[in-house]
């Protein structure tokens, strides 16, 4: 019982198990359509180290694991309690011609080990003529866990997420994907900013991160499969304590350019809170909450190109901020209360 043999197969096991339950559940991401281009694309990202992950499977070696798409036709992530069987069988179901919610209903009926409840999907495609969005989270997801779906002029999403901080993960990066100027490639790198939250899989809390992997990909119409014409990823290991979305934005930046992302100020805004001194004086401003509510927000400070490079999540009352690790020049304060309604400002820096 003692020999070296037994106690590998053992270490080996418990590791397998380990890896198992790892996987299971820890993923935020979205699948998304241009309607116009016809391009699909897909981000996610997870607290999963991968350079263990791939000891034990080949297929965790590429972050986009989760991820199918099928050019001209549709895409769609899978996830909590991945298993490769779902996955192909909704490739098969796309190649056949099916749309998202048929793709979805088709891994629902025929789930590869009959464990529909531990499911996520979020899938988007092209289906007689029109766009669809469809997404499914099963009972049995740990929390928080959630879906949305919705579009934005031409543009069709559906955001997923399971074991995550909370609901306002998968809310940031609808924001994001809706509030950024660009195309597809844009919309997914900005939605996957607006996750860029510590903890956001909670798992990662210790890590001071997201996640440990993240990946963007984008397919044109005309790209064979399994072969996106866009694609960026990357893996960290655990306790690096490095933010991978912040290494995506890097990679992504080296490989496509987005327009800068219009900052606004709103009326309404101005009559809940104030902003002072504004510009702010030795970087340093305050904000008053005019209606003095005790409540916790969500501070965001976002530079032209709409890149997150400061955040605050707590009461307003009586608090001032510094932000010396901002160049001078102007960005956008978003002030996101707890219904979610983002309270928009300008912020001059100096």
């Amino acid at each position: 019982m003692n020999s070296p043999f037994l106690r590998s197969v053992l270490s080996s096991f418990f590791l397998l198990l380990l890896l198992n339950v790892t996987f299971a559940q820890d993923t935020f991401s979205i699948v998304a359509a241009d309607s116009i281009t016809r391009e699909l694309g897909s981000a996610g990202a997870s607290c999963v180290d991968l350079f263990e992950g791939e000891k034990m499977d080949p297929i965790y070696a590429k972050p986009n694991f989760l991820s199918a798409i099928i050019p001209n036709k549709g895409s769609i992530n899978v996830q909590s309690d991945f298993l490769l069987e779902n996955k192909l069988n909704a490739i098969a179901r796309f190649e056949a011609g099916d749309s998202p919610s048929q793709v979805i209903s088709y891994l629902l009926a025929h789930d590869a080990k009959n464990a529909t409840v531990d499911r996520q999907y979020g899938a988007v495609g092209f289906s007689n003529g029109k766009v669809e969005e469809q997404a499914f989270t099963g009972s049995d997801c740990l929390d928080f866990a959630g879906h949305v779906t919705g579009h934005i002029g031409q543009f069709h999403y559906s955001i997923q997420g399971n074991i995550l901080k909370g609901k306002h993960v998968i809310d940031a990066m609808e924001a994001g994907f809706r509030n950024t100027n660009g195309d597809l490639k844009c919309r997914l790198m900005a939605a996957m900013q607006g996750a860029k939250i510590v903890g956001a899989d909670v798992r990662c809390e210790e890590n001071k991160t997201s996640s440990l992997f993240a990946f963007l990909e984008v397919a044109l119409p005309t790209d064979a499969k399994d072969a996106p014409s866009f694609s960026v990823s990357v893996k960290t290991h655990e306790l690096s304590q490095i933010e991978p979305i912040d290494s995506l934005q890097k990679i992504f930046n080296t490989l496509h350019q987005c327009a800068p992302s219009s900052i606004v100020e709103t009326l309404s805004s101005n009559l809940l809170f104030t902003v002072y001194p504004n510009p702010t004086i030795d970087k340093t401003f305050a904000i008053k909450n005019l209606n003095n509510s005790d409540q916790d927000f969500n501070l965001r400070i976002s530079d032209i190109s709409g890149k997150i490079v400061w955040q605050y999540q707590g009461k307003l009352s009586d608090k001032t901020f510094t932000v010396r690790e901002l160049n001078q020049g102007i960005y956008q304060l978003l002030i996101i209360d707890q219904n979610n309604k983002i309270h928009p400002f300008k912020l001059h820096v100096q």
